[in-house]
């Protein structure tokens, strides 16, 4: 379980909360901490980021230790053992102080030029959660032929099995209005890169409105997806969810 690292919050609560999932990130987390907090301050909002540092091994952990020193915004969720993305997400989320709980990848393949537009799907147009999408035909993507077969199947897959509307699960740039979010986290089993589908199959099943955004993305570096592995990982996942859902499996 990890133990939440923070300096007291400079808000009691604050308008948006940012979740990074971080694995050996000690490259670039600086850089974008200060992406973000620029952008939500150009915006006007009160904010926090909260590192969900999943067992980093390169000192990623003391470089956001140093962070929540330097800026009162920054708090650190730190595991010494890996949970998976999902796990350290739901910690984080749980702790948060944010009436917006959005998360994004650390490397920000989702230009932030859309964060806003993310914040006000679930502040003025009311959905219950916002996705940035890879799949809708005004995005932008840039992204390896293989990756894309991948990605398309498996949304496919999701859409099929799971009767999802969704097209892009899997994009790490969402936004989820605050107490949607909290009653949905105990109901998701999946610990890792499969959290995401799941919380939206469940959010769907329950009839909350959800917006797709288009986006620019761009691959930042090399994945740290097991193409093989972790699609295998995650169509199998599909199928159990599918069963659980249809037969209490």
């Amino acid at each position: 379980m990890g133990v939440l690292k923070t300096k007291e919050s400079k808000y009691a609560q604050v308008d948006v909360t940012v979740v990074l999932p971080a694995l050996n990130e000690v490259d670039i987390i600086e850089q974008t901490v200060n992406k973000i907090s620029q952008t939500l301050g150009n915006y006007g909002y009160t904010y926090e980021i909260i590192v969900a540092e999943d067992g980093s091994t390169d000192g990623t952990d003391k470089k956001v230790d140093e962070l929540t020193h330097i800026y009162s915004y920054v708090r650190h969720m730190h595991s010494e053992k890996r949970l998976g993305r999902g796990k350290a997400l739901k910690n984080s989320f749980k702790q948060s102080n944010g009436n917006v709980l959005i998360y994004m990848d650390v490397d920000l393949a989702t230009n932030l030029k859309y964060l806003n537009q993310l914040i006000r799907a679930v502040t003025v147009e009311n959905y219950s959660l916002a996705t940035g999408s890879r799949m809708l035909f005004q995005s932008k993507v840039e992204r390896s032929v293989t990756r894309k077969l991948v990605s398309k199947t498996y949304n496919f897959m999701v859409r099929l099995l799971l009767k999802s509307v969704i097209k892009d699960h899997q994009c790490g740039f969402k936004a989820f209005q605050r107490e949607i979010l909290l009653s949905l986290l105990d109901e998701v089993n999946a610990a890792h890169w499969f959290w995401d589908t799941e919380l939206f199959v469940r959010a769907q099943r329950k009839g909350y409105k959800i917006k797709e955004i288009p986006v620019e993305w761009k691959s930042m570096r090399k994945t740290k997806v097991n193409l093989f592995k972790d699609s295998l990982d995650m169509g199998w996942q599909v199928i159990i969810l599918w069963l659980h859902l249809n037969f209490q499996f």
